[in-house]
């Protein structure tokens, strides 16, 4: 988390030392979740394919994720004495079926395998999303109870690699918890995210307007759908919070946990805000574009009954400083 949050103080710690390891620490969700594991006092190894930014909170291990096998996972796990261990890996949207289904479900499988090899028992945490869910009736919260059934190539890679996760848990073959995260804004979200790219827009109208050059358009599909949204920050508190939380006795059916808002936005009002706190007078244009990969799905509004009870996790990111803090970093 940032130096500048005010919340940084309220993480939950955990034994001075823990060995944590993040597969996909270069990522949005992943270099939040290791500077939270960083704070509350864990020593934090981040694995990614590229080299991290100068300042990174976590010792770097490069590493080719997609072409490293169980043998080399299970190596890097063990030399690292993980307890811990979290999945932040995997490809997200604008990619082919065939790049979702190696970063989402293959890896997915093949870190199961490493961990259950590894010879410790360390706890995975597995970020999974709430695509993973499909169409749901609207004002209708989602429970973990619901049965999946996704409707777009990215919710059904996710699902077979959290059924991956939850499969060989039941078996008692690994110590795993799936975190089923909704959409995920605030700092650093990257360009690829409906928000992410709109605070990007309203840095360049800004920068063309320095320049006395005319502001540019951004044409969006229509903007119909209420969707849970979720702060990067509270999404890492929630894995520090799953990676310490005594599931031992509580049945496999709860290694399943949604994470989220726990109110549907209007997705709309929400562009709308994220405009006028940038302050500018930017021109959005709504046009049908024959749609797209998340534009099926009109209503998301998950049920985070059981992240409180289990996690003693609950959101604490209000949505003004979600996007505040988003067009902070904005570039």
């Amino acid at each position: 988390m940032s130096q500048n949050d005010p919340l940084d103080a309220g993480q939950p710690a955990v034994p001075a030392g823990l060995p944590v390891v993040v597969l996909g620490a270069t990522g949005f969700v992943g270099r939040h979740v290791c500077r939270a594991f960083a704070a509350a006092g864990a020593r934090v190894v981040g694995v990614a394919r590229n080299a991290p930014p100068s300042g990174d909170a976590f010792r770097p291990v490069l590493l080719d994720l997609a072409e490293a096998g169980p043998g080399r996972l299970a190596r890097l796990l063990a030399d690292e004495r993980a307890e811990v261990v979290v999945n932040a890996a995997g490809a997200v949207w604008g990619v082919t079926e065939e790049q979702l289904r190696a970063g989402n479900v293959e890896l997915t499988r093949r870190l199961v395998d490493a961990v259950a090899a590894s010879g410790r028992r360390p706890r995975l945490v597995h970020l999974g999303s709430v695509h993973e869910y499909g169409r749901v009736a609207p004002r209708v919260g989602i429970t973990e109870d619901l049965v999946p059934d996704p409707v777009n190539p990215y919710g059904r890679s996710k699902l077979l690699g959290s059924q991956a996760v939850l499969g060989a848990a039941r078996d008692g073959l690994v110590d795993a918890v799936v975190l089923r995260v909704v959409n995920v804004y605030g700092p650093d979200a990257p360009r690829g995210s409906l928000l992410g790219m709109i605070a990007c827009h309203l840095a360049a109208v800004s920068r063309a307007r320095a320049a006395g050059l005319p502001a540019p358009v951004l044409r969006l599909s229509p903007l119909r759908a209420h969707r849970d949204f979720v702060d990067v920050r509270d999404v890492a508190d929630a894995v520090v919070a799953a990676a310490r939380a005594e599931l031992d006795g509580s049945g496999p059916d709860v290694r399943l946990v949604n994470i989220g808002g726990g109110t549907a936005l209007d997705v709309r009002r929400l562009v709308e805000r994220l405009i006028e706190l940038g302050g500018l007078d930017a021109r959005v244009v709504e046009e049908q574009t024959g749609g797209g990969q998340r534009g099926d799905v009109e209503w998301q509004q998950v049920d985070i009954s059981r992240a409180r009870r289990l996690l003693g996790w609950s959101p604490r990111r209000p949505m003004e400083q979600s996007l505040r803090d988003l067009l902070a970093t904005a570039g």
